[in-house]
């Protein structure tokens, strides 16, 4: 499988150190990466003995791709993700966030539908998903929120000095608050009951080291009880080591004969 990927930031790095150098998936090689930064991406493309690309549409454009990861922004994912999925490749998601959009998800999946194309979605930073997704099969989900604790570095504008609460409402309000590190909240409420009726409070805290997710939900099958404590990527503590690992685990499966869940 040869893949494209969007992104040169900690989790682009950290696929194509596994990927590209460890070789952790046999058979499988990042052949081209676009980054914002030129400078940069030359930078990294040597390093990880892949090719830089100057703009995405070049990249999207090359035949040779099968699949495109994007680890970059929600923007990326609202310019480009319908022409990655319409030119044939499959699309891994990190930016989950652009999914919060019901319009634009369900043009994604008409392209889908049309082209024959994937979208993959990392389970991100926590845990329960299958459960979730068990009991709305059904119509019988009926709660679901999530509290998330975060050190406050990883808080744009949250006091260092004491714990606040930085959020409190649906997964659609804190993805527009908080663009860059509640993606879990999208992941949770696709799963579940949608963005609009997942409950989420942000609650930054000095005493923590650790990004915490409590997810609980109710329905006919009983009641969910989850707590997920989770390592920041080194140097950012604004991603989970866990979000990135998610994102090596769906490529790992993607093709795979036998699915869990």
């Amino acid at each position: 499988m040869k893949i494209g990927l969007i992104g040169g930031g900690n989790i682009g790095k950290f696929l194509l150190q596994r990927i590209n150098i460890e070789g952790f998936l046999p058979g499988c090689n990042i052949v081209g990466l676009y980054t914002r930064n030129k400078q940069t991406a030359e930078q990294i493309a040597a390093e990880f003995e892949t090719e830089h690309y100057d703009d995405i549409q070049s990249l999207i454009e090359n035949p040779t791709i099968d699949v495109v990861i994007e680890a970059a922004t929600i923007e990326v994912v609202k310019d480009y993700a319908a022409a990655i999925l319409a030119s044939g490749k499959d699309l891994v998601l990190s930016s989950v966030g652009a999914l919060a959009d019901v319009e634009f998800y369900r043009e994604l999946e008409g392209i889908c539908q049309a082209s024959g194309t994937k979208i993959h979605l990392p389970s991100g930073a926590i845990g329960g998903l299958d459960v979730l997704k068990a009991a709305k099969s059904i119509g019988e989900l009926e709660s679901v929120s999530i509290i998330t604790r975060k050190p406050p570095q990883a808080l744009p504008g949250a006091p260092v000095d004491r714990e606040q609460v930085m959020f409190e409402g649906s997964a659609n309000e804190a993805i527009e608050l908080f663009p860059k590190n509640i993606n879990v909240s999208i992941i949770l409420s696709l799963a579940g009951l949608g963005p609009d009726k997942t409950r989420v409070k942000i609650i930054s805290d000095p005493k923590v080291r650790k990004n915490s997710h409590s997810i609980k939900a109710n329905g006919s099958f009983g009641k969910l009880s989850l707590q997920v404590e989770n390592d920041p990527m080194p140097n950012n503590p604004k991603t989970s080591y866990l979000a990135a690992l998610s994102v090596l685990s769906a490529l790992k499966n993607k093709d795979a004969v036998v699915k869990l869940g």
